[in-house]
């Protein structure tokens, strides 16, 4: 496949307050990203190197409001900017915020594998805010 839409993409992955649809290409991936409700990756994070992603994404935001925290600085992403999110930071939305990143997949497998943990140890813990 050398082309994707928000609607042709093969991986579907429904998280509660976002749903990510994707593909794969040449190593990297492209996310379509909706955000149902009011999201702080914050908790999810915690853990991992700097408590934050170390996956880089560059995007677009189309709606809403993406919010990128830094240990020196906090970005506000809007509709109709693009973005360049390096290692080391920790992204909050709001709710209605439409996204595309594109992620190398390697490094994005990762980050999701680290916060899947981290959600799962939540809801085991009954913390699962």
């Amino acid at each position: 496949m050398s082309k994707v839409s928000r609607e042709s993409a093969p991986d579907v992955t429904d998280y509660g307050p976002a749903e990510d649809r994707g593909a794969h290409f040449d190593g990297y991936a492209v996310t379509f990203t909706s955000i149902r409700e009011d999201w702080d990756l914050t908790p999810l994070l915690k853990g991992s190197p700097g408590d934050s992603c170390q996956c880089p994404h560059w995007g677009y935001v189309t709606a809403g409001r993406l919010t990128v925290r830094y240990d020196d600085r906090e970005e506000v992403i809007e509709p109709g900017e693009a973005f360049y999110m390096p290692p080391g930071h920790v992204p909050a939305a709001v709710a209605g915020t439409e996204l595309v990143m594109f992620s190398p997949q390697d490094e994005l497998a990762a980050s999701e594998a680290a916060m899947r943990e981290a959600m799962q140890l939540r809801m085991q813990t009954g913390n699962g805010n």
